[in-house]
């Protein structure tokens, strides 16, 4: 919403990957990464890139854990190690071997990879919900894995029948 304090988040469309009475962990999905490329990531790691690979976009997955790397994709692909599947079309892994297999053409389908997440303790985010802080709505894929991002904040509330213009920080309570 127009009136979210934290900055980092402002106008953000975050992907909730779980939600439970112990709290809720999401990744930001329209904030590209300014400063890392993916490229630069596997030389850090000593990932080596096979020929003609796809470049993913590093997305600022949120304010936690800026080291923690986290790649959500479709559901085609399946860590050994360990794949959380969010719903019926996104998964998310967390474990290197996922890099390896994008850097190698092995990859998932569609995918992108967020460094850091947003975290939220018991209540917070109801609590923060209920004071107009977010909006929710169904998750795309379209929106969640688009190259888009300028458009995806925008195309969210359209999703929910609100036009970004119309948009006002301020609501009543009946």
């Amino acid at each position: 919403m127009p009136e979210m304090g934290d900055p980092r988040f402002a106008q953000s469309v975050v992907y909730m990957c779980a939600h439970s009475n112990d709290g809720g962990m999401g990744l930001i999905v329209n904030k590209p990464q300014t400063d890392v490329r993916f490229s630069d990531l596997l030389e850090q790691l000593g990932i080596d890139r096979s020929p003609g690979v796809r470049d993913i976009r590093v997305h600022f997955g949120g304010p936690v854990d800026h080291a923690r790397g986290f790649v959500l994709h479709s559901t085609d692909y399946r860590s050994e190690h360990g794949t959380l599947r969010v719903d019926d079309n996104i998964s998310m892994t967390a474990t290197l071997d996922v890099l390896e297999h994008i850097a190698q053409g092995k990859g998932p389908d569609t995918s992108m990879l967020a460094l850091g997440y947003a975290g939220w303790g018991p209540g917070q985010l109801e609590a923060e919900i209920a004071q107009n802080g977010w909006l929710t709505c169904d998750a795309r894929d379209d929106i969640v894995f688009g190259r888009a991002n300028e458009h995806k904040w925008s195309a969210a509330l359209k999703h929910i029948g609100i036009d970004p213009l119309l948009l006002s920080g301020t609501a009543g309570r009946a």
